[in-house]
């Protein structure tokens, strides 16, 4: 049965009208209860601070301008490169970095802080905050990989780079054994004959022989990164840039 045009157009005239009367959103999506864990995309332990919310609304505040660079996501190891821009010369470098983010948090701000971007490339460092909250590597993977796959739903030619987890040692907050050595060969397994996925091994560039956090790099904290050890990182990244055609 044909149903009148005329009642059918009004009906749809009044569901525009409807959705324009919808308020814009006017900043990141908030955080849910790290407590309602089905409020949360992925798996694995979740973190959230005051801060992380203040990083996401200015970043939100940027997203304009932000359009169509290189974008860096993680935790403070990427929010902490003061010069991030400056190490890339002639490309557009946006920061994504959340201090204490783990990969779920990450994946649960992704669409917005990154994807909305459409970058022309993203680069991951994020992991770190997993193991120390005791998450499993192979969660950690599993929230890679979806983001991932939002990424390349929306570009499938999309350059991606995954950084594995540099060495760490602090005592207030240790890693379970064996813990980091398996995140770093479970990233290298997950990057491997993936299409415009490339790998930068973080943790040989900064460890010393027997492993411990190279105190030329790092931190007396153990984790955060030392000025040499961003101008090490920049230099491992630009031929990887190179080779994947972000120039």
């Amino acid at each position: 049965m044909k149903l009148p045009l005329r009642p059918l157009l009004a009906l749809f005239a009044g569901l525009l009208a409807f959705n324009g009367d919808l308020p814009a959103q006017t900043g990141p999506t908030p955080y849910p209860d790290p407590k309602n864990e089905a409020a949360w995309p992925g798996v694995g332990p979740i973190r959230t601070g005051a801060w992380m919310s203040e990083n996401r609304a200015y970043y939100w505040t940027q997203r304009a301008q932000d359009q169509g660079g290189v974008v860096f996501v993680g935790d403070s190891l990427i929010g902490g490169w003061k010069d991030i821009g400056a190490a890339f010369p002639g490309l557009k470098i946006i920061k994504r970095g959340v201090g204490g983010d783990t990969s779920r948090g990450t994946l649960f701000r992704f669409q917005e802080d990154v994807v909305d971007l459409n970058p022309r490339a993203i680069v991951f460092c994020v992991g770190t905050n997993d193991l120390s909250a005791h998450g499993r590597p192979e969660d950690v993977i599993s929230n890679l990989g979806t983001m991932v796959d939002i990424a390349r739903r929306a570009n499938p030619a999309l350059p991606i780079i995954i950084c594995t987890i540099p060495p760490r040692n602090v005592p207030k907050a240790p890693v379970q054994p064996g813990a980091l050595p398996r995140l770093n060969a479970l990233l290298k397994q997950f990057a491997a004959g993936k299409p415009a996925v490339a790998v930068v091994d973080l943790f040989p560039a900064f460890a010393t022989p027997a492993g411990e956090p190279d105190p030329a790099y790092i931190k007396e904290d153990g984790i955060h990164f030392a000025a040499p050890a961003y101008e090490k990182w920049a230099a491992l990244l630009r031929p990887v840039f190179d080779s994947s055609g972000i120039k």
